[in-house]
This record gives C-alpha cells, sequence and structure tokens, in this order.
C-alpha cells in the first residue's frame, strides 16, 4: 500500500492503490527546479495570454507541483493579484480530484482571456452504473471542495463539477476568477 494513510474520498472506488517505495524515505527531498516562464508576445501586446497545462501523476503531493506551477505562470505574466486565490484553488482542486481517483492522471489547464482567469483540473474518475452510487460520490466531492467555494465567491468568481464530454473519461472540475 501507499505509505499515507489517506484513502480515496469516493465511497465506490474499490482498486487497490499498487505500492512504490518512498523516494524521500532516508533523506531529504531534493529542492524542485524553479520554472522559468516568460510570456509569449511582442511588446506591443498590453495584455500577453495566459496559456499552461500539465499532467500530474493522481497523488495529493502533485498539489504542490501544481500550486507552483500556477504561481510562476502567473507572475510571469503580470498577474500577481491571482497568484492568492488561483493557487488555492489548484491546491484544492487537485488535492480533491487525487484522492477522488488515487493513482490516475490529472489534468491541469489555466488561461487568461480577456475578462478572467479560467483553472480547470481533469480527472478520471470512473462513472458509477448505479445513479445513487453517482449522486453520492458528486456530493462528498462537492463537500469536499466547501472552502474552495467560499473563496472563489468572496473573489465574485464561479466553480462548478461537471462530467467530461463523451470522448474522453472522467470529471471536470472548473474555476473562474474574474478580472
Amino acid at each position: 500500500m501507499h505509505p499515507s494513510p489517506l484513502t480515496a474520498l469516493c465511497p465506490a472506488v474499490a482498486e487497490a492503490r499498487t505500492p512504490y517505495p518512498d523516494a524521500y524515505a532516508n533523506s531529504a527531498p531534493p529542492r524542485p527546479p524553479q520554472p522559468y516562464l516568460r510570456p509569449k508576445g511582442g511588446s506591443g501586446r498590453s495584455a500577453p495570454r495566459l496559456s499552461l497545462s500539465f499532467t500530474l501523476p493522481g497523488d495529493i503531493r502533485s498539489a504542490r507541483i501544481a500550486r507552483m506551477a500556477t504561481a510562476a505562470a502567473l507572475e510571469a505574466h503580470g498577474l500577481a493579484t491571482y497568484v492568492w486565490p488561483v493557487t488555492y484553488a489548484v491546491t484544492e482542486l487537485v488535492s480533491v480530484t487525487a484522492r477522488m481517483s488515487p493513482g490516475r492522471e490529472l489534468y491541469v489547464s489555466l488561461r487568461r482571456r480577456a475578462d478572467a482567469v479560467r483553472l480547470l483540473v481533469w480527472d478520471q474518475h470512473p462513472q458509477h452504473a448505479e445513479p445513487d452510487t453517482a449522486a453520492l460520490c458528486e456530493a462528498w466531492r462537492r463537500r469536499s471542495l466547501w472552502l474552495l467555494a467560499a473563496v472563489v465567491d468572496d473573489w465574485g468568481g464561479e466553480w462548478g463539477v461537471c462530467e467530461a464530454e463523451q470522448s474522453q473519461r472522467g470529471i471536470k472540475s472548473w474555476v473562474v476568477l474574474p478580472r
């Protein structure tokens, strides 16, 4: 089993997590590399477009990686005022989705368009055959994100959870914060 005492949040996920060695068991963790990000576009553009996408392992430790990458991207694009709410949102979404679908990859997307910053976290949570189980699973996910809801509401934004398109499987969680 995974050395973490955390278990899957979804009541229907019964897959056993595969064991893997703890790389940091006998040493201090290495310092992660600092990302080098610079905005695209020429000097004539007043608002460079932010577009960042990456895939993470389905582990709650991925929340730190997502937080660092998101903060670096926002600062590099002159969006320092968004660092706190967006890094909080990505931390919450990644940690909850990793616990809903342990061991499955997560996809994170951060975009800035004219009037908003949009964050999307997609996980590969399986669809439940029973409607009652699906409703219970969705309720657990939403309940786990109650503090995220309060932060997004305080910033005048929106958030939600929906099933992925039919060509994909899983759940998409998103946050939109207005400019």
